[in-house]
């Protein structure tokens, strides 16, 4: 009988030492894929500024036109892949364009994230965004699914601009009950759907 629970114990023990050494591996794993995340934006960043304050001096175009991105693209794009293809060059230079400084740049986000927030011109729509994103957590495919459900619009059918901000932003809480339930973001959970008012 001594036997078996020292056997027990030790399975115990061994059970406890895989998944700490486990536990390890997949903080290690991801570790390494934010490190991958951040470069990989960093990167991005640092081809737009290249090419919009270097090669531009700062104007939406170079002189020579689309050339500079064409040609940049079909030079790099064989040696390092389709990350750097046209459409990756143009979208780094707009992630200058709209983050033209570092500080701005938030560690959390990857470039698919990223990806995401820059296609939205509108200024309030894309910080509202990225403030949600910030404070819940979203990954790169459910601020997508937000962006396509019309999110923001949603919001503002009950609340303007500033007022839903202001929630983002954490600088005011809603001050009635009925602001709460309003908001599409409740009524989606709750499988409710919004009456005309």
């Amino acid at each position: 009988m001594a036997n078996l629970q020292k056997i027990e114990a030790n399975l115990d023990i061994s059970l406890a030492f895989y998944d700490d050494i486990r536990n390890i591996i997949n903080e290690g794993r991801y570790s390494a894929a934010r490190s991958v995340d951040t470069y990989r934006v960093m990167t991005y960043w640092r081809i737009g500024e290249r090419i919009l304050v270097e090669e531009q001096r700062g104007k939406d175009r170079a002189d020579y036109g689309t050339y500079l991105i064409r040609n940049l693209a079909k030079t790099i794009e064989p040696e390092y892949g389709s990350g750097f293809s046209i459409r990756q060059l143009e979208r780094a230079r707009q992630f200058y364009r709209m983050y033209p400084n570092t500080s701005t740049l938030r560690t959390q986000f990857n470039w698919y994230q990223y990806r995401q927030l820059i296609a939205i011109d509108d200024d309030y729509k894309r910080e509202y965004y990225e403030l949600e994103t910030l404070h819940n957590g979203w990954t790169g495919r459910e601020l997508e699914r937000q962006i396509n459900s019309s999110l923001f619009e949603r919001l503002l059918l009950s609340n303007d601009k500033e007022s839903v901000l202001a929630v983002a932003r954490k600088q005011r809480i809603p001050e009635k009950p009925v602001e709460i339930i309003k908001d599409p973001m409740y009524l989606e959970f709750l499988g409710l759907k919004r009456e005309a008012s």
